[in-house]
């Protein structure tokens, strides 16, 4: 398996990804407008024997210090349970620290993405229209985001969820 940027000549791939992951096409166009709006900051692919089969993307967020926003995440079925999710996010989340952003938020299950560091009080003091159990927050520098409260906002594609 490889993990490489999509490139403009994988997002039909992508799409067709999507639509397999997801019960609509809410998530596609929501990748969609974020490639057209300039809003995705990074954006994975892994690719089984030179197909994309996974995807993953971090795009930009309003917020008190430079942040990102981890959704989507999708593995086609016949992949899953290989670990390719996990290998997904943790390079993004490399790419992400190496690229000098301060913070990642995440609306998830928990026990999922606390594996990743992301936390339930780590986000806790932030106004965000998803704040609750399933909003979480991880630092990529150092131990602790560099605010603790304001408001955050996905960027405008998401409000069409």
């Amino acid at each position: 398996m490889q993990i490489r940027p999509e490139e403009p000549i994988d997002e039909p791939a992508v799409r067709a990804i999507l639509l397999q992951c997801f019960p609509g096409p809410d998530e596609a166009r929501l990748v969609d407008q974020l490639r057209s709006r300039g809003d995705a900051e990074i954006m994975l692919v892994a690719l089984e024997d030179g197909k994309p089969v996974a995807f993953v993307a971090l795009s930009r967020m309003r917020a008190p210090f430079k942040a990102l926003g981890l959704a989507p995440v999708a593995v086609l079925p016949e992949y899953r349970n290989r670990g390719l999710a996990a290998e997904l996010i943790l390079r993004a989340l490399a790419d992400a620290r190496s690229a000098d952003w301060k913070g990642v938020f995440v609306l998830g299950d928990p026990e999922y993405y606390n594996r990743f560091g992301f936390s339930i009080e780590a986000a806790h003091g932030f106004k965000s229209p998803y704040a609750g159990p399933h909003f979480m927050a991880l630092a990529l520098d150092g131990d602790r985001l560099p605010a603790t409260s304001g408001a955050v906002e996905y960027a405008p594609a998401f409000s069409n969820l």
